[in-house]
């Protein structure tokens, strides 16, 4: 039974994906997972008189089944409001034996995830992915490389400077420092976050009118990412504004040399900072690269503290 019109492994080029017209192989060619804006044109009937009448029955027959599919797949999409819609990775790959010229035999395929997942920011440095939660976006406008996430919006600062946010997660691999011991590495980081937050900022001005003092939350081991971590969690008090909390949360990476990663959290404190729990609801949900299964939090608490 001739298999559809549709992109199918290239039998001679099994890196690219070629048009198959439902009757022989076309010159038309992509790589793998592309899409494609519409089908390539159907190709002329090969041979003359009842062959060439035959190559035609058989295309339209087959080009009638695959809008069926088409419909049922648009009839079972989700609907907006606005109609129906189709589900766009909805592909066919062919596996075939090299030299063989026939038509090839469908099987079933999964497409890969986007690259840019909406619900999760990518550390490639240190190899692991943080969920994007409710209220939180990529950075924007961010000089600052390591942020990986900041609260939606900036609002006027409280004291010298321009613009603040409410909330930021930054990332920041451990290169310079011979201790290893999470906890360690978690205790002595956190009054250097706490002072980059809420302080002084690169160009030495005060957007909260500094830093005042500050209390100890929170502490404990936890796991991330299948790896035994360390945080360690501030309130700090400023001179303008509520002040905020501050967490430095150490663990080891998955990746290259397995180099210590230092997370930080700054969150605003008051009614306009994000909740506390999201610093344990992104600790929980950090993840290795391509692992979606191993989670952090095993047999550690992280209450927020108030």
């Amino acid at each position: 039974m001739t298999p559809p019109p549709g992109w199918y492994t290239d039998p001679c080029a099994p890196h690219l994906e070629r048009w198959w017209d439902g009757t022989a192989w076309t010159d038309h060619r992509r790589a793998p997972g592309q899409r494609a804006a519409a089908a390539p044109p159907p190709s002329a009937p090969r041979g003359g008189g009842p062959a060439g009448v035959k190559t035609v029955a058989v295309t339209t027959a087959a080009a009638v089944v695959v809008a069926a599919i088409v419909t049922g797949v648009i009839l079972l999409g989700k609907d907006d409001g606005t109609g129906p819609v189709a589900d766009p990775t909805v592909s066919a790959t062919v596996e075939q034996t090299e030299g063989t010229t026939g038509p090839p035999t469908p099987s079933p395929s999964t497409s890969e995830p986007p690259a840019d997942d909406p619900a999760v920011v990518t550390d490639e440095l240190n190899g692991i992915t943080l969920p994007l939660l409710d209220g939180w976006v990529r950075p924007k406008y961010v000089s600052d490389s390591a942020v990986l996430m900041t609260t939606d919006g900036t609002y006027d600062c409280p004291g010298e400077g321009s613009l603040c946010r409410h909330g930021l997660v930054i990332s920041r691999t451990v290169t310079v420092n011979d201790e290893t011991s999470p906890e360690a590495l978690a205790k002595a980081d956190i009054e250097e976050a706490a002072e980059e937050a809420y302080d002084r900022d690169s160009l030495d001005r005060k957007p909260y009118g500094g830093m005042e003092s500050h209390e100890v939350v929170g502490s404990g081991p936890v796991a991330v990412a299948g790896r035994a971590g360390y945080f360690v969690r501030w309130r700090v008090k400023t001179a303008k504004g509520p002040g905020g909390y501050v967490q430095s949360l150490a663990f080891h990476s998955t990746v290259g040399v397995e180099a210590p990663v230092i997370v930080r959290y700054v969150f605003d404190a008051g009614e306009d900072g994000p909740p506390l729990a999201d610093m344990d609801r992104i600790t929980e949900g950090i993840r290795p690269l391509g692992d979606a299964d191993t989670g952090g939090g095993v047999g550690s608490s992280l209450g927020p503290a108030d």
